[in-house]
């Protein structure tokens, strides 16, 4: 035990290092922990030895019901729900597409039947949230014309489709006489119930999190994961869509005010994180550097086909009556990166012992590696080629100031939590008379409290009108 404790901490203390190493030249962070998985597996310096795919897939599952939450209570509904109707038809056309087109070209490209290349295009159509939401965050860029919400909206919901297609050509491919129409609706209640049970999870979420009085702060992080592997768990136990269903959770919170939402919003930022490390870890293991090499050239060629071919028509064809311009439409075609969810879609065959299962999965790491790294690495250059990148407001540097609280103010019997703060201020102390108050989100404003606040100067003005306060004080 204690050498496994050991090594567990080497590995993570690894991938730490990677995401700077990752940050500094430009490498996405997906690649190196996949890396780090297969340089501690088997055939590496770790000799790990771990075959488990069914584990495997689990820790998968898990870890991107962990990652969806946390995309979603990092997406602004304000935001994204304009977009709403691009990013279902990406996630539904979009990835029937890509799936036929590499479906095809991967039949040929390795010398399989029809039906097993379009079972793998379905494993490879969906983008990946994970990989998008870091990406993004870590190429320092912000997108133009809201595409940035776009892909992260896209990448949150395209896993049903990619799903539903996976299982039902393996039902195809394994059992003779299965028809399309019961796994048609099958996909229909699954999206159903994943959205209304994502929808009503969240409201609970926010219900209970201003509810319950716990003893303790800790204990609402904890509150939290339970909440969001209860959406997901519930979710799937009802034969709904998990991975919807969580996504929309955390969206639906995110537009609504509760108690410690920004601690709980960082908590879960890092939980994301450690949930990107252990499954890239784990299903790095999984892998045989080996059989990446013998199935390279194919899985190359397939790669690139998807990068230059599928992805693009698939945008193009599934965004035609979108109001967006051609490079628009370009760079979304360009972030469609692949990430965890088709390396544990890949596990799906294996766990169904399919004759070709292993050729899938050698295949589909390769394209997964080459797809974030390609794609990863070039994103602000294209960006910035195409005229994309927003350019970087200025910021003014915050400072500490004294509001007080007037009599008929805005501000006066709400909860702080219920004030709509703007997101970069920070209420640090309230003076009561002669009493000091710990602000907590559930903390009411009386008239004549006194407000120590963190801000800068245009978000100071909007909370003086708040509070009443023309002069300020002090």
């Amino acid at each position: 035990m204690p050498q496994i404790l050991v090594l567990l901490s080497l590995l993570l203390v690894a991938a730490i290092v990677a995401s700077k190493v990752s940050s500094r030249f430009g490498i996405p962070a997906l690649v190196l922990f996949a890396g780090l998985g297969m340089l501690a597996g088997e055939e590496g310096l770790g000799r790990i030895v771990f075959n488990d795919a069914s584990l495997a897939q689990n820790v998968g599952v898990v870890s991107l019901s962990l990652i969806l939450f946390s995309g979603g209570l990092g997406t602004s509904w304000k935001h994204v729900r304009r977009l709403l109707w691009r990013a279902v038809s990406l996630a539904t056309v979009g990835v029937i597409v890509a799936a036929c087109l590499a479906g095809w070209f991967a039949s040929v490209m390795l010398g399989i039947s029809l039906g097993e290349g379009l079972l793998l295009g379905s494993i490879l159509a969906s983008t990946d949230a994970a990989a998008v939401f870091t990406v993004l965050a870590s190429s320092g860029i912000t997108l133009r014309a809201r595409l940035g919400p776009l892909l992260e909206l896209e990448s949150g919901s395209n896993d049903p489709m990619a799903v539903f297609l996976t299982v039902a050509l393996i039902r195809f491919l394994t059992v003779p006489g299965a028809g399309w129409g019961e796994a048609l609706g099958g996909f229909v209640v699954e999206m159903v119930l994943g959205l209304v049970l994502g929808l009503a999870g969240g409201r609970f979420g926010v219900w209970a999190i201003n509810r319950i009085q716990l003893s303790s702060e800790g204990l609402y992080p904890v509150a939290t994961v339970a909440i969001a592997l209860g959406i997901f768990g519930g979710t799937m136990l009802g034969h709904g869509s998990g991975f919807l269903a969580v996504y929309v959770a955390g969206v639906v919170m995110n537009g609504a005010s509760f108690v410690h939402k920004a601690s709980l919003v960082r908590f879960h930022d890092g939980v994301a994180w450690l949930a990107q490390i252990g499954m890239f870890l784990t299903l790095g293991l999984l892998c045989f550097p080996s059989r990446l090499w013998a199935v390279a050239g194919p899985s190359f060629a397939i790669s690139l086909f998807l990068i230059l071919a599928a992805r693009p028509v698939a945008v193009f064809v599934s965004l035609a009556l979108a109001k967006m311009t051609w490079r628009q439409k370009t760079l979304v075609g360009w972030v469609g990166l692949r990430g965890a969810v088709p390396i544990v879609l890949a596990t799906f065959p294996l766990l169904a012992k399919m004759p070709n299962a292993e050729l899938y999965f050698n295949v589909v790491f390769f394209v997964v590696l080459t797809s974030v790294l390609v794609q990863g690495t070039t994103l602000g250059w294209l960006a910035g080629r195409l005229g994309l990148v927003a350019p970087v407001a200025a910021k003014t540097k915050p400072v500490m100031t004294e509001l007080r609280v007037g009599v008929g103010a805005a501000m006066v019997g709400q909860r702080i939590m219920d004030l709509a703060m703007p997101k970069e201020a920070l209420v640090v102390l309230v003076t009561r008379g002669e009493e000091f108050v710990v602000p907590r989100g559930d903390t009411r404003l009386q008239a004549g409290d006194t407000l120590q606040v963190l801000a800068d100067g245009e978000d100071l003005r909007v909370l003086r009108l708040k509070a009443g306060d023309n002069d300020g004080v002090g």
